[in-house]
């Protein structure tokens, strides 16, 4: 496996390898999900192929400093992760070699990070679509694999190659979760031991309701009513939003009528776990 810090390093490596090319981005912190990810991104590049994983905390993305700097950097772990699924290339590079001190230039989605995690924390993904753009350019991938968790990420990403015309394919994974239904994210090790056992809660919170959808109801206030009062019920939860909007536009609804998705990001302290589930007719 290759580890590269630089651009010129990656180019460079890369050289070396063969096609297609799988990226899986990430910002390390690497679990069982990401490790999900790598091994379908294996399968997609089959023998001949590459599979690239970055592993880079990007700053510009982060609404809250304190966010920033607790988000955990196990890069021994992540790479000794990466050995061991099989990676080719790993690019790792620190901020100064993402950005210039005097950048200008920013890419920016405007109608489907309007709702959810895009109204909650103004300006991530204008930093979310920087990044990946610029991955993307710097791998030269010919597809790339995202977790469904981030389902507005995922969403927003694949908008942004339709509108610019990027020749990436985007490739979609299940959520994976714990046993106890937690959705796998890097900033579940930032929960103590009374938030990590109440967490299921955000997944018990949304079954609930569609439970009740799948007893017929059908309004967005009744659907919500039941989510939050499972999350509600926890002294330990905070709710930074709960909505359910369309899954095409991801606009809020009133009523379903086409597929839709009930969404949830709940604070546990300073940690901030998102979740979803599909609602289709």
């Amino acid at each position: 496996m290759t580890v590269v810090t630089r651009a010129s390093e990656l180019t460079a490596a890369l050289a070396e390898y063969g096609r297609p090319r799988l990226l899986v981005p990430t910002m390390g912190a690497l679990h069982d999900g990401h490790v999900a990810l790598i091994r379908h991104a294996k399968e997609l590049a089959g023998a001949e192929g590459t599979v690239v994983v970055s592993i880079f905390v990007n700053p510009i993305q982060f609404d809250r400093p304190g966010d920033l700097a607790a988000y955990p950097r196990p890069m021994e772990a992540d790479l000794a992760a990466c050995r061991a699924a099989g990676v080719a290339v790993v690019f790792a590079p620190e901020a100064t070699a993402m950005y210039a001190t005097d950048r200008s230039v920013t890419v920016s989605e405007s109608r489907l990070s309007r709702n959810l995690c895009g109204a909650a924390r103004p300006g991530h993904f204008d930093g979310v679509c920087t990044v990946v753009l610029k991955l993307f350019l710097l791998c030269g991938c010919d597809m790339a694999v995202f977790g469904e968790k981030d389902f507005q990420q995922l969403a927003v990403i694949r908008r942004m190659v339709r509108d610019l015309n990027v020749p990436v394919t985007i490739v979609a994974h299940p959520t994976v979760r714990e046993t106890d239904g937690l959705a796998m994210s890097s900033r579940n090790v930032r929960l103590d031991t009374a938030q990590r056992a109440d967490a299921p809660r955000l997944r018990h919170a949304l079954l609930a309701a569609l439970a009740a959808y799948q007893t017929g109801t059908r309004t967005t206030a009744e659907l919500l009513a039941t989510a939050r009062q499972v999350i509600e019920a926890s002294a330990l939860a905070r709710i930074d939003y709960l909505s359910l909007v369309d899954a095409e536009s991801l606009e809020a609804v009133e009523r379903i009528e086409r597929p839709a998705l009930l969404a949830t990001a709940v604070f546990y302290g300073e940690v901030r776990l998102i979740d979803h589930v599909r609602l289709a007719p």
